[in-house]
């Protein structure tokens, strides 16, 4: 009888390990941070509480709470797991070429993810910005770009990939389809040849209806590319 019962209290705690190792599996950080995307994707900022992010979860505000402390390191912690996905997907041989692909994920990822073009613009020295400022900066240096220079260079080169790729993914945000955007276009573009007659701007407005936004982002990062490496 007790070996009996000594057996069914062994199964009684072998399940409940199991158990605890499911739980403790499913509530880590990792699946946290990996909820947290998902929930800023489907309901944006605003929508990111702990509230929804335990619905989210089927769970308890002290599981959130034992691996993050508020919603601002929710966001960071969010941010910087996509940015991470797009650096460790850079590994080109040629530096220029891994900058270029970096640039233009970080681009993708701000125009799949629009939070994360306003979480970057937030904190300067963020997680996240650190790890796109490091990157860069190790291809600037593969380049043979100099210390001082290559500082200079990377943040340039920084500012513009995050400003530019936030101010498209707002502009996005405006324009959830083709024809949305179509016409959002169509009037900036009139906006803007009625307020200067100026034929800069009448050029400048009659591309605008046809430009494509990723094309002209990349353009500019080979104008950054061609003064970084002529004054190298």
């Amino acid at each position: 009888m007790d070996r009996r019962s000594n057996c069914v209290k062994m199964m009684d705690m072998t399940i409940r390990t199991a158990r605890n190792t499911r739980r403790s599996d499913a509530l880590s950080r990792e699946r946290i941070v990996e909820a947290t995307v998902e929930v800023l994707d489907a309901t944006g900022e605003a929508g990111l509480t702990v509230r929804a992010l335990t619905a989210h979860l089927s769970t308890g505000r002290g599981a959130i709470y034992h691996h993050v402390a508020n919603k601002e390191e929710l966001l960071a912690a969010a941010t910087d797991d996509i940015v991470g996905r797009v650096t460790a997907g850079t590994g080109d041989d040629d530096p220029e070429r891994a900058i270029r692909a970096l640039a233009l994920g970080i681009f993708d990822a701000i125009d799949a993810h629009p939070w994360v073009g306003t979480q970057l613009s937030r904190e300067p020295w963020q997680p996240a910005v650190f790890r796109i400022w490091k990157s860069v900066g190790s291809q600037l240096q593969r380049l043979g770009v100099p210390g001082p220079a290559r500082a200079d260079a990377g943040s340039a080169l920084v500012n513009y990939v995050l400003g530019a790729a936030a101010q498209y993914a707002a502009g996005a945000r405006r324009a959830t389809s083709d024809a949305d955007r179509k016409a959002y276009l169509e009037t900036l573009a009139a906006q803007w040849a009625q307020h200067d007659p100026d034929p800069i701007v009448q050029d400048a407005a009659s591309q605008l209806r046809e430009h494509d936004d990723r094309e002209q982002f990349r353009a500019g990062v080979d104008i950054f590319l061609t003064g970084i490496t002529a004054r190298r």
